[in-house]
């Protein structure tokens, strides 16, 4: 009776802490390729496309907890 509660527990806790990572992720993304861009403004657009490919990605590990749990 408890070990399916502790399971379903560990998958929530398994979510969340993807979840946070992921935010993280985003958001020291974004603080570096603004840093980037006003370091180098000529190579904005360079920087700007890494930045969203590296975005998705770090988004992309929230949908694989996700379907991991399910």
């Amino acid at each position: 009776m408890i070990m399916p509660m502790l399971a379903e527990m560990g998958g929530n806790i398994h979510v969340g802490l993807a979840a946070l990572g992921a935010a993280l992720g985003v958001g020291f993304i974004g603080m570096k390729a603004s840093e980037a861009v006003g370091r180098n403004p000529g190579a904005a657009t360079k920087i700007l496309v890494q930045a969203i490919l590296s975005t998705a990605f770090a988004e992309g590990i929230v949908f694989f907890a996700i379907f991991l749990v399910k």
